[in-house]
């Protein structure tokens, strides 16, 4: 076990390094530059230049990208044209609430998809089948974008009954230690804020979390469907043993495999989706930071969260193939 994570751990310095390469020739291959976009109006020839100058984008591209590797060698990531903030200091600020959108929607994309997708398997052909299957098609096509603006124009505009954006009610005077509200509001026995900062989470988790769901609905039930018609299973059956030991000994243990497969790339495509859906609720995560860091050409910042956020989806990744042996020992042994 421990030779297969680091033999992992070892193949991830090289695609890092490959992504590095990509990520600074796709970051300068962006139509305009930094000093322009940073200047607005104010764009000059002689303010361009001065901006290229104290940032080093008039220097040959070979030159600038062996001196961020270099930094980033070093641990340091630059600083953000649009705030002069290093960019770790940026990401360390807005990841945890990330990370916390990112959790409640895979909490409810796991808590309902598997379920529903074990229910279908279980009633295969029959209304209840092909109502989930209609619904994780109908999922799996809608924009998130889209569900988010009808999401917030039906529940927060015309009926108020959640909170439209932000993270928490500004007239809340709340303590935060680690940045993760809820967690915060429990740990410091504040519950109002912590209840307040989960109702902020409602709307935006079901919008991220609605296509992890969808696909997840048809990986369990492609895979229970799978795993019940196998001859153990009727084994089982024929020799007495009670249906909920079948359940869960024999076809959810055996179904898991690919449905966690399915969950560790939701989960890393979660980070990315949450572009979006932070952008529609001003939720200020990295998503909504990085799509600014986007029109304002802020090199640095998509640079290094775009780097931070493949070494995550990379350690995710990790995470689930070692979960494997857990999960099924026949995995192990191999």
């Amino acid at each position: 076990m421990l030779r297969t994570i680091g033999k992992r751990l070892l193949l991830l310095i090289p695609t890092l390094f490959g992504l590095t390469i990509l990520l600074f020739a796709w970051v300068r291959a962006l139509p305009g530059g930094p000093a322009a976009a940073l200047l607005g109006e104010r764009a000059t020839p002689e303010a361009i230049e001065r901006i290229n100058r104290l940032y080093g984008f008039d220097r040959p591209l070979y030159e600038q990208y062996f001196t961020w590797l270099g930094r980033l060698l070093q641990g340091d990531f630059g600083n953000s044209i649009q705030t002069n903030r290093p960019v770790l200091e940026e990401f360390g600020r807005r990841f945890p609430a990330t990370i916390e959108l990112s959790i409640a929607a895979l909490i409810i994309a796991i808590g309902i998809g598997v379920p529903l997708g074990y229910w279908a398997a279980r009633r295969h052909g029959k209304w209840a089948d092909h109502t989930a299957v209609v619904a994780s098609l109908i999922g799996v096509t809608i924009p998130v974008f889209f569900l988010a603006f009808i999401l917030k124009y039906i529940f927060a505009v015309e009926l108020g009954w959640l909170p439209s954006d932000g993270r928490q009610d500004p007239r809340i005077n709340a303590t935060h230690h680690t940045n993760f509200y809820v967690l915060d509001g429990i740990l410091t026995g504040e519950f109002d804020a912590a209840w307040d900062a989960l109702l902020h989470l409602i709307l935006p988790a079901i919008a991220l979390g609605t296509i992890p769901l969808a696909i997840i609905v048809r990986i369990t039930r492609a895979s229970v469907l799978e795993v019940q018609n196998a001859d153990y299973v009727r084994t089982g059956l024929a020799k007495g043993v009670s249906r909920r030991t079948i359940r869960d000994r024999f076809i959810m243990r055996n179904a898991m495999l690919p449905v966690v497969t399915t969950i560790g790339l939701q989960t890393g495509l979660l980070i990315s989706g949450a572009v979006l859906t932070e952008t529609v609720f001003a939720f200020p995560g990295i998503g909504g930071f990085l799509a600014s860091a986007i029109f304002s050409r802020d090199f640095p910042v998509l640079q290094g969260f775009i780097l931070m956020i493949a070494i995550i989806y990379a350690l995710i990744n990790l995470i689930v193939d070692v979960s494997y042996s857990l999960i099924d020992p026949r995995v192990r042994v191999q």
